[in-house]
């Protein structure tokens, strides 16, 4: 079976050239262009970030990716990073769906049970894996 990829407010440009990286900063209340500066050094270990498997909303060519579902909040400094992923995905032809939910914190989704908001971001993703995987499962078995 073929691959689906949900991603909760991720970091897709190790490079940091979103604008949202500024925009947001003072925004965002758990993140900083600082700390995921620091992080993110402490990640790639020296390597180069202008590398397609670490910067892919700049630097990856999509096509041909599994479907992707991508969500975030519309106060992350990462917001950008969801948003041009999307644009190079949809331009290539891939199955994305952005979900941008206002108003709330990075990583949103592990409150749940606390904010309505991860509740029905959840929901969605479910849905989107649920839709996904029973496409891929009907195109496989028609295929045997």
């Amino acid at each position: 079976m073929s691959a689906v990829n949900v991603a909760f407010s991720p970091g897709l440009d190790a490079t940091r050239t979103g604008e949202s990286m500024d925009t947001k900063a003072g925004i965002d209340p758990l993140l900083s262009r600082e700390a995921v500066q620091q992080t993110g050094a402490t990640y790639l270990a020296g390597a180069d970030p202008h590398q397609p498997l670490l910067s892919p909303a700049v630097l990856a060519d999509p096509t041909g990716f599994p479907p992707i579902l991508l969500q975030v909040g519309t106060n992350e400094i990462l917001l950008d990073d969801s948003t041009r992923m999307a644009a190079r995905a949809s331009a290539a032809g891939v199955d994305v769906i952005l979900d941008i939910t206002a108003d709330v914190p990075h990583v949103f989704q592990s409150f749940v049970g606390m904010l309505d908001e991860a509740d029905e971001a959840l929901d969605r993703a479910a849905l989107f894996l649920r839709q996904r995987i029973s496409a891929q499962s009907a195109v496989h078995t028609n295929a045997r």
